[in-house]
């Protein structure tokens, strides 16, 4: 059996926490059943649910399991490397970079054999986190201004009623109404619109220049370069950017000392998917929502950003997911509650469990012959480690 190990760098003040705070249960109610995250750890060694690379769980701000495995990504992607850099040249010509082939080990899953693992789209909850900073200290008046105003040299594009009324908050939910498709087709596929705008010059330029298709506000679509839009209001509106905005007032308060963001060719942060963290400073950020934007007693994310950001705000089509600031939730216990989740290409999970006080990160990179296991699944795995024990105690009494 393994030891529950303890770290004292994790352990900081809970006051104020959010969602569900009032239904967290108790820590005298319930212990996890190790076996039964044991049982996981193995199957995940074994490579039965792919290509995982590291496996994290922290209750009560104390480390459970902390788990690394060992992939050749080398090997993995010795042929289809060069497959996928021949297809990106010929559809992208000079514009295609290393950087954006998916199965260049010397970037993906580690940043140039770091332990520094991608995030991907968790690169999104981030940048939401930053946007809440960015309003507290006065650089953005609201997440109701609208989004225009932010683009001056590309005021030509918002070419319609429609496109000018886009609102910050249309961003942070994905339903900013812009025409796109980034599910029809592989992120390796060049009709896929994220991976033509990452091999675009200028990306600002590639997304303001789609049609709409909806009234924003009014649907969820997924859409990579919404996120983007926000790494360049973030930009005008702080004059920094992204990353060094992050680094001074996010990860410098986090104490997260590396990390490394990509950028765009025009300089931009790329705030989509482009940043890789350590497990460990990727499980911080799940902590301090847990927390209610406090980390070692210190305030980094106001009550009310934490609490706006917690709340579900908008359906997904033919989904029981909702959507809300850069954030998925996701339903359990016949959808009594919702986990809190970031989550990027390749199996990047962030999961923040408020009931049960519980952050779970799972990094891998399932883009081979393996289909990534979902939220739903893995989150059910270590919700069943608590509830054998709550049935135990329970049964007991």
């Amino acid at each position: 059996m393994k030891k529950i190990i303890l770290i004292s760098a994790l352990i900081f003040s809970a006051e104020s926490s959010s969602m569900n705070n009032s239904d967290h249960l108790s820590n005298e109610r319930y212990e996890i059943d190790l076996s039964v995250i044991e049982k996981l750890h193995i199957e995940l060694k074994q490579g039965e649910h792919g290509y995982i690379d590291a496996f994290l769980v922290i209750r009560n701000n104390k480390i459970v399991i902390e788990e690394y495995y060992e992939v050749d990504y080398k090997e993995l992607t010795k042929n289809k490397k060069t497959e996928q850099a021949q297809i990106m040249n010929k559809n992208y010509g000079s514009l295609a970079t290393p950087q954006y082939n998916y199965y260049n080990p010397q970037w993906h899953p580690f940043y140039q054999d770091t332990n520094l693992h991608t995030i991907q789209s968790v690169s999104k909850s981030v940048t939401s986190a930053l946007i809440g900073i960015a309003i507290e200290q006065g650089h953005i008046e609201s997440i109701d201004n609208l989004i225009i105003d932010y683009f001056q040299e590309y005021n030509s594009l918002f070419d319609s009623d429609l496109k000018r009324s886009i609102k910050i908050k249309d961003l942070l939910n994905m339903a900013a109404g812009i025409k796109w498709d980034e599910f029809t087709h592989a992120y390796t596929d060049p009709l896929n619109n994220a991976a033509t705008m990452e091999n675009s010059h200028d990306w600002i330029n590639y997304i303001l220049s789609l049609p709409m298709e909806d009234k924003p506000g009014s649907r969820f679509v997924y859409n990579s370069g919404i996120t983007v839009l926000l790494s360049h209001i973030l930009y005008k509106a702080t004059g920094m950017h992204t990353e060094e905005f992050a680094s001074k007032f996010f990860f410098g308060p986090l104490e997260i000392e590396d990390f490394y963001w990509k950028k765009t060719p025009t300089g931009l942060t790329d705030a989509e998917g482009g940043l890789y963290l350590s497990t460990k400073d990727f499980s911080k950020v799940g902590l301090l929502y847990l927390n209610g934007g406090i980390w070692n007693e210190k305030r980094i994310l106001t009550q009310e950003w934490v609490d706006l950001t917690m709340t579900p705000k908008i359906e997904i089509e033919d989904s029981e997911r909702m959507y809300g600031f850069q954030w998925w939730f996701v339903p359990y216990d016949k959808k009594e509650g919702w986990i809190f989740s970031g989550s990027g290409y390749g199996g990047q999970y962030l999961m923040v469990m408020p009931e049960y006080d519980i952050v779970v990160v799972f990094n891998g990179w399932n883009i081979f012959d393996f289909e990534r296991p979902s939220i739903e699944y893995l989150s059910s795995r270590i919700i069943e480690a608590i509830d054998l024990n709550i049935k135990e105690v329970n049964g007991a009494n």
